[in-house]
């Protein structure tokens, strides 16, 4: 079975901004493992997009962008994602999101009542990841 994931670490985040009760960190590169039915071989591609939390309740004061992610939660109802966010990824419930930025204490700490996630543009291919 095809699958898709986006890796925090390393994910170039742009820009985070909360408006209107809606949380948007907008990825300016997120790097994607892919892995396809029959390979053995991952591959690695880069493309923008956006994490959304509705109904966005900050934990803690939001830092601004540019930044570097270096990793962090998603949690999705049961479901923790730690250093990865599922593609796709739409869910209501309990949803929250916690953010580590490279070369500092702040963090990206909100909790919602949806997450979702849309990429913008196609996907751009990096190279094939060989274990």
């Amino acid at each position: 079975m095809d699958s898709s994931s986006i890796q925090l670490p390393d994910s170039e985040i742009g820009q985070i901004r909360i408006e209107n009760s809606c949380l948007r960190v907008s990825f300016t590169r997120a790097y994607i493992v892919k892995t396809m039915t029959g390979s053995i071989e991952k591959t690695l591609w880069w493309q923008a997009g956006d994490l959304i939390l509705e109904g966005a309740i900050p934990e803690q004061p939001l830092p601004t962008g540019p930044a570097i992610c270096d990793g962090g939660d998603i949690d999705d109802n049961i479901y923790t994602y730690r250093d990865m966010i599922p593609v796709p990824l739409d869910s209501r419930g309990h949803t929250r999101c916690e953010l580590k930025l490279r070369g500092s204490t702040d963090r990206i700490v909100v909790r919602g009542e949806t997450v979702r996630l849309e990429l913008i543009d196609t996907p751009k291919y990096i190279r094939h990841l060989r274990e």
